[in-house]
């Protein structure tokens, strides 16, 4: 009897994204829980995640992170605590990483909570980017490398050992750059941060 060959199978690209941080230089407001739209930022950011066609959602939590599972409705994310939030960005990012080495997830599309200007359609555009479990893929802004990033599966451990303080994965990608596909997303995004209380007036 001939081989019947498997149908390729759609690839499960899980949506991270890192909402843990406190707020410093806007009075220590959690970012995830600032307005927009009528509602906390963190519920924006999920559907933009999901949107673009991430599943699942895992959210990495730290700066009042009660307070965040009290007030935003993040039904349907696995919600990861990072309780090292205050050492930067790279710990809630190792948090969120180990969080998915269990699931069936091929890579992970990590998004920040602070970057409202960044839609569905530029997840959709670096999600399409995916090709195998060695994919290593992010959103460029004029050819300067932002976010999101994707990160396929075989990367999340040496990732997950290097990522330190703020920088994250910089050093990573910046190692592994020949790797990298940039993908251009001036042109459906802003990649501006609310930061300060004049970033504030991104907000709608």
């Amino acid at each position: 009897m001939a081989h019947v060959a498997e149908p390729w199978k759609e690839p499960v690209v899980a949506g991270l994204l890192l909402a843990a941080g406190g707020g410093r230089r806007l009075g220590g407001r959690p970012k995830a829980l600032l307005t927009h739209r009528g509602r906390p930022l963190v519920e924006h950011a999920v559907r933009v995640l999901r949107e673009g066609g991430c599943a699942p959602v895992h959210v990495a939590l730290g700066a009042a992170a009660d307070r965040v599972r009290k007030e935003a409705d993040l039904s349907g994310c696995v919600l990861v605590n990072n309780p090292e939030w205050k050492e930067g960005m790279g710990s809630s990012l190792r948090a969120g990483l180990e969080s998915l080495e269990s699931t069936a997830a091929d890579a992970a599309l990590v998004s920040l909570v602070d970057q409202p200007g960044i839609g569905a359609a530029a997840v959709a555009r670096i999600r399409a980017a995916y090709r195998s479990r060695d994919s290593l893929a992010a959103a460029a802004y004029e050819g300067e490398r932002g976010h999101p990033v994707l990160f396929g599966a075989h990367h999340w451990k040496d990732i997950t050992a290097s990522a330190v303080g703020d920088r994250g994965a910089r050093a990573y990608l910046k190692a592994h750059e020949s790797s990298l596909a940039l993908i251009e997303c001036g042109d459906i995004a802003e990649p501006y941060d609310i930061d300060t209380a004049e970033d504030l007036a991104h907000l709608e």
